[in-house]
């Protein structure tokens, strides 16, 4: 049978059969670009994982997605390969960069693809030989034997490889280097391979297929190995452990999920005991909390500086960082009531200063500091007045005057010492005790120059910082002395459960210099990054 049509008109067949293919068209559109994803790749994590961490990393992820529901997709190879894979592909969805040595996090840092670094465990390199060491190696010289063959981690690929050379590229012998007569023997001797990850060479030995070769010792450790082979202690690749850190890429379009496992695998009570199951020897890290909390003790005047750093802190980390501004005085006198400068009892986590005199009163239970800004300490008068134009004028009769409390907070203390210094702080206190003169002190630097827009008093001993924000009503009495100026330092608590998320929040800090200049400090803090410590507990400087 024929089906004719007429002519301006479309069959209900044919309209259901376009605008269904239509429909997959579209459908198949927005999958592919930047629709809304399907539910597995919301929940997912991609990482680029050392091959010689595959095992603690898989371990650490299946606990994770039966704990939130997020599973991890993890891509290996050579801690090299993988950062060379990142720095191609740069537009890459990738989360996150776990190196079996900090150098390459680093480098990914250095190279804009990664933003936050977190430290997981040492390891170092070692030569490993079948369990029994059947060829009785037991020197470097052995393994030049003519009927030893060794496999080498290729130092273009991977971690290991590019340690090794490094340490064995030192040791002289005559007038060469034991990495030179490594190669000569593995490439002129055709007694060796090299190989991509440490995880080919591991099997190898253990396959027999080589006698020796050059793994970490937390390779012998690894369930696919231990039965199989063991480490030799050669003197030649003695030196620091390296450092396994993992970064949060810049890539990722996750960042905060990311972050978040990030603090999962490194975390004291979560990941970190996993890895010390496979062999590493983890860090002090953080206690694990979902959304942990910290409290930061700042003297009141860097909070304009501050406030926005730690809202945007927050808001990458998902994390309460609890922010107590006053007078360093009050701050200080708090710390020392609480009782074994417990976290769960209020005491700070970091605490930052309005100057080093007041960290230098509780610096028993900080860390070493940062100093990280500084600010002129000046006499601020009302606009046009000219009856204080020096230092001295501050103790003239009927001069009001309005200065800090020197229990209270850091500009009254640094007052009270400069005043002292130039023989003015006792006629101060004399004029404060006679009848009909005003010299008010306040608990607060922020509380001072207000008095002087408002009209209360004629002069007041101030930050530049708060004058800044007042200079349409009020003007600037430079003060000419080497005590007119303080710097704010910036430290973590010794007994805080959370010193890698704080060290982030210095670096945040650290990485913020306009800030705190568009609030009238000098910042200080120049290059974080030459002073970066591996472990925080050491020092915390990030």
């Amino acid at each position: 049978m024929k089906y004719r049509f007429r002519s301006g008109r479309v069959s209900t067949l044919w309209t259901f059969i376009l605008g269904g293919s239509l429909a997959v068209v579209a459908l198949v559109a927005l999958l592919k670009w930047g629709g809304p994803k399907p539910d597995g790749a919301r929940n997912t994590l991609k990482v680029y994982c050392a091959a010689g961490l595959r095992f603690p990393l898989e371990e650490v992820a299946q606990r994770y997605q039966e704990e939130f529901g997020i599973a991890i997709d993890p891509q290996y190879g050579g801690s090299n390969t993988l950062l060379n894979q990142l720095e191609i592909d740069k537009f890459s969805d990738a989360d996150l960069y776990l190196a079996a040595d900090d150098s390459y996090t680093l480098a990914a840092r250095e190279k804009g693809l990664a933003a936050e670094v977190l430290p997981i465990a040492y390891q170092r390199p070692f030569v490993a030989v079948r369990r029994g060491n059947p060829k009785k190696i037991a020197s470097f010289d052995d393994l030049l034997s003519d009927d030893v063959v060794v496999a080498i981690p290729d130092p273009d690929h991977a971690a290991a490889g590019r340690v090794a050379r490094e340490r064995l590229s030192v040791v002289r012998v005559g007038d060469t280097n034991r990495w030179a007569q490594l190669e000569r023997h593995a490439i002129e001797g055709k007694r060796g391979v090299f190989k991509p990850t440490i995880n080919d060479v591991a099997a190898d030995i253990k396959l027999g297929s080589v006698d020796a070769g050059i793994v970490w010792d937390s390779t012998v450790a690894m369930p696919a190995f231990r039965d199989e082979i063991e480490t030799l202690p050669l003197p030649e690749l003695d030196g620091e452990p390296t450092l396994v850190s993992v970064c949060v890429l810049n890539s990722s379009r996750r960042p905060t999920a990311a972050l978040k496992f990030a603090r999962y695998l490194s975390a004291s009570d979560r990941g970190l005991p996993l890895f010390k199951d496979f062999g590493l020897q983890p860090v002090e890290g953080d206690a694990w909390a979902e959304r942990p909390e910290i409290t930061f003790f700042c003297g009141a005047v860097a909070r304009r500086a501050v406030e926005q750093i730690i809202a945007a802190f927050e808001q990458r980390e998902d994390c309460v960082v609890n922010t107590i501004y006053d007078g360093c005085g009050i701050l200080t006198s708090r710390m020392k009531t609480i009782e074994g400068q417990s976290q769960a009892q209020g005491f700070p986590d970091v605490y930052m200063a309005c100057d080093v005199y007041y960290l230098d009163n509780v610096k028993q239970w900080f860390q070493e500091a940062a100093d990280v800004s500084d600010t002129e300490i000046v006499i601020a008068v009302p606009k046009g007045s000219t009856k204080v134009t020096a230092l001295e004028d501050l103790v003239k009769p009927g001069i009001r005057v309005a200065v800090g409390e020197p229990d209270l907070c850091t500009i009254g203390a640094l007052t009270r010492r400069l005043l002292a210094k130039e023989g003015l702080y006792d006629g101060l206190k004399e004029k404060q005790q006679r009848e009909g003169e005003v010299v008010v002190e306040k608990s607060s630097s922020a509380l001072l120059v207000p008095d002087v827009v408002t009209g209360h008093v004629d002069a007041a001993v101030a930050y530049m910082t708060d004058v800044r924000a007042n200079l349409d009503t009020v003007d600037v009495v430079p003060i000419d002395s080497s005590l007119n100026l303080a710097i704010q330092p910036l430290s973590i608590a010794r007994t805080s459960g959370h010193k890698h998320l704080v060290r982030r929040l210095f670096r945040r800090i650290a990485e913020s210099p306009g800030a705190f200049e568009d609030a009238g400090f000098h910042f200080r803090w120049r290059d974080p990054a030459a002073t970066e410590p591996a472990n925080p507990t050491e020092s915390n400087l990030p």
